[in-house]
């Protein structure tokens, strides 16, 4: 799977055909053997050169492959073999992809996160997500459309520039139908976190202020957090945020009683 997610990486900006031609080398363009072809295993082997030309093969395809597996026995480990894990598989497969196109190309092809909007909301219509309906599905990805349309069209307004594309938009009402509006909180947060630490680093590293920087893989980093620890860390952020409360009101004379 993560093989295929490499051809899927590397042709569907190109907008070229995901199954013809065959898997070939970039730089002489000879197809590659079914030998060579054996995923991490055939790039450790040829030390990661081809075997006709001897160009250099780029250590993300061993990389996408590994962190598929790694991603696809965590699913395993966390949930056993359910439609919930078969269809959080395909979510974070499809987060792997965007990724790497927008990391590259700065686009978010409207193929993933439209149809995957729609199969978001199918999925959970018939409750292959634990805790999903189809009204929470909708209502996710309305609140992920929502929650950047609106500040980007001011933005866009305010400045007369645009600030964040539309494919953001779209990725993040995707998200929303699979995750819920609570979902689309917790990986707006931490997106918007790591974004910020990221522009503030490379300002220090000399970039310049205008210089874009792709949101696509903060959001989709963020959507995996979710899907292995989102749940945990919210109900800890809100057991935090009640005691915080509570001491609160405690100090200011109207004592309450804590469960323990």
């Amino acid at each position: 799977m993560g093989s295929f997610l490499n051809v899927v990486i590397l042709r569907l900006p190109r907008e070229e055909s995901l199954v013809h031609p065959p898997s070939r080398c970039p730089h002489c363009g000879h197809p590659i053997r079914g030998y060579d072809n054996i995923p991490i295993v055939s790039y450790l082997f040829l030390l990661g050169k081809c075997r006709d030309c001897g160009g250099r093969i780029s250590v993300r395809y061993p990389l996408i492959e590994a962190v598929t597996a790694m991603l696809a026995t965590a699913l395993y480990l966390k949930g056993g073999i359910t439609p919930a894990s078969g269809v959080f598989f395909l979510f974070c497969a499809a987060m792997v992809v965007v990724f790497w196109i927008d990391y590259y190309h700065m686009i978010i092809p409207d193929v993933i996160s439209l149809n995957g909007l729609a199969i978001g909301v199918i999925v959970s219509t018939v409750q292959w997500i634990p805790g999903m309906t189809w009204s929470i599905s909708l209502l996710g990805a309305l609140t992920g459309a929502l929650i950047l349309y609106v500040p980007a069209v001011i933005y866009e307004k305010v400045r007369g520039a645009e600030g964040l594309g539309l494919g953001d938009v779209k990725l993040l009402a995707m998200m929303g139908s699979f995750l819920g509006p609570v979902g689309v909180v917790f990986v707006l947060f931490f997106s918007s976190l790591t974004g910020c630490l990221a522009a503030l680093i490379g300002l220090l590293r000399g970039a310049h202020s205008a210089t874009p920087i792709p949101f696509g893989p903060f959001l989709t980093g963020s959507a995996v957090l979710y899907v292995f620890v989102g749940s945990d860390v919210i109900d800890y952020a809100a057991e935090l945020s009640f005691r915080f409360w509570a001491m609160f009101v405690t100090t200011a004379g109207c004592p309450i009683s804590l469960p323990l």
